[in-house]
């Protein structure tokens, strides 16, 4: 058995949950946020067969697009502050795939 843990952004969260709803696939959705531009994301846990990981990452990586941004980091560097808006992509998917050792369902 194996835990896939996906961090996508949040705009794509709502069709993925979709998407794993209807392949039959059970997911643990989380709000979380992420370090460098502080914007929102969520985490999925899939916990699924070893036959069935490359499945979740198919529908992973349909439904989690990237996309450009124009985004102002906050910076202070060597007493000079730096607002200069930056070109960046954000989007896709961040994914994990750990083994899992025992699993239970109460």
């Amino acid at each position: 058995m194996k835990l896939v843990i996906a961090i996508v952004q949040r705009e794509d969260s709502n069709n993925l949950q979709r998407a794993f709803v209807k392949n039959d696939f059970r997911a643990t959705k989380l709000a979380t946020s992420g370090g460098f531009l502080s914007q929102g994301n969520t985490t999925f846990l899939i916990g699924c067969e070893d036959k069935k990981v490359d499945d979740v990452l198919k529908i992973i990586k349909q439904e989690s697009r990237a996309r450009e941004e124009i985004a102002t980091p906050h910076m202070v560097s060597t007493g000079y502050e730096i607002t200069q808006p930056l070109k960046i992509t954000v989007g896709g998917a961040t994914c994990f795939v750990v083994p899992v050792d025992e699993f239970k369902r109460f």
